[in-house]
C-alpha cells in the first residue's frame, strides 16, 4: 500500500485525506504544514477513523525531510480565494508558496507522483515543473476535473440517468473563468445531447451550463466562504484511478507540448492515468468554437505564466 504526503492541511487538503481514507487508497499518510497547531489537531481528529472504516492506516504529522520513500504528494497549501475574487487573482502569493514548496521537495530526493490542487492551479502546476524539473507525466494538477464533475452532474440531474451514463461531457482549459465545456462532445446513451430534449440543447445552453458549471464555485463561496468536499472527492478520484493503474481517461491538469496545437503550458485535458502518472494526453474532437475558446484560455493562462513564473 502507498504512503501519501499531504501538505497544506486546510479544508481542501483534509477533504481530501478523508476521501482518501474511508476508501482505504493507503497505508500511511503524513501532513506537513506550517500552522503545527492545526496540522496536530487534524493528525489526532483523523486517527479517529482507524477503528471506523475497512481498512486500518497510519498517520502522523512529518517533514521535508521525510519524503524520499514516499509515493504521493498531494499539494494543498496556499492562501484561499476571497469572495468575488477570480482564482487567478491569487497569484503572485500562491506561486511564491509553490516555488518554496518545490524546491523543499526537490531538495528531499522525492521521485514519486506529485498532486497539485491549490489556485490558480494551472499556474502553479507549470510553476512547480519549472521549479523542480520533473517529469510532465508525474506532476497532475487537478486542473478542470470538479469542473467536469459539475457538468456531468447538472446533465445527469436534467437528464434523469446517473452521472456514468454521461459520455464525452468534458471543461477543458483553464480552472477558471475561461474554461470551455465541450457541448460538441456531449452524450448520453450514444445519442448528442442535442437529439434529448435537454434544457441543454436550447439556444441559451451555453448561458445555463455557465450558471451551472462555471458559477457554481462563486455561489459556494459567496454562501460558505470556500468550496472544499468536492476538490476533496475528486483529488481522492484522481489518486485511486493512479495507484491502483486503473488507465482511467479523467480530465486532469497536464503540461501540453504540442497536444491541441498548444505548447508550454499547464491546462485541463482528458488524459489517460495509471501507475506512471500521466500516461497520455486525449485528444477529444472539438469545433472550431470550442478550439478558438480553448486558444483564448491558452492565451490568458500563458500570459499569466510570464508575468509570474
Amino acid at each position: 500500500m502507498p504512503k501519501v504526503v499531504l501538505i497544506g492541511s486546510g479544508a481542501v487538503g483534509t477533504s481530501f485525506l478523508y476521501s482518501a481514507i474511508n476508501q482505504g487508497l493507503a497505508s500511511e499518510y503524513g501532513i506537513i504544514d506550517i500552522f503545527e497547531a492545526g496540522r496536530d489537531g487534524n493528525v489526532l481528529d483523523l486517527e479517529d477513523a482507524i477503528a471506523s472504516v475497512p481498512r486500518e492506516f497510519k498517520i502522523y504529522a512529518t517533514d521535508y525531510n521525510n519524503l524520499k520513500d514516499v509515493d504521493y504528494i498531494m499539494i494543498a497549501a496556499g492562501r484561499p480565494q476571497k469572495p468575488e475574487e477570480t482564482r487567478l487573482q491569487m497569484v503572485q502569493d500562491n506561486v511564491r508558496i509553490i516555488k518554496e514548496i518545490a524546491e523543499k521537495i526537490k531538495a528531499s530526493g522525492f521521485t514519486g507522483i506529485t498532486f497539485i490542487c491549490a489556485n490558480p492551479v494551472d499556474v502553479l502546476t507549470y510553476a512547480y515543473l519549472k521549479a523542480t524539473g520533473f517529469s510532465k507525466s508525474k506532476v497532475i494538477g487537478s486542473g478542470t476535473v470538479l469542473d467536469t464533475a459539475r457538468l456531468r452532474l447538472a446533465i445527469s440531474k436534467d437528464m434523469g440517468v446517473a452521472t456514468s451514463s454521461v459520455e464525452g461531457a468534458y471543461v477543458i482549459g483553464e480552472h477558471g473563468d475561461s474554461s470551455v465545456t465541450t457541448y460538441s462532445t456531449i452524450q448520453v446513451g450514444q445519442k448528442h445531447i442535442s437529439q434529448l430534449g435537454s434544457q441543454y440543447t436550447k439556444e441559451n445552453y451555453s448561458e445555463i451550463l455557465e450558471k451551472a458549471v462555471a458559477r457554481k464555485a462563486y455561489e459556494i463561496i459567496n454562501r460558505k466562504r470556500a468550496t472544499f468536499y468536492g476538490i476533496g472527492a475528486a483529488m481522492a478520484k484522481l489518486l485511486s484511478v493512479v495507484s491502483r493503474d486503473e488507465k482511467e481517461i479523467m480530465v486532469c491538469g497536464s503540461y501540453l507540448d504540442g497536444e491541441y496545437g498548444l505548447k508550454d503550458v499547464v491546462l485541463g485535458v482528458p488524459c489517460v492515468l495509471g501507475k506512471s502518472g500521466i500516461e497520455r494526453v486525449v485528444e477529444i474532437p472539438i469545433n472550431d468554437i470550442e478550439k478558438e475558446k480553448l486558444n483564448n484560455s491558452y492565451k490568458i493562462v500563458s500570459d499569466i505564466n510570464k508575468q509570474a513564473v
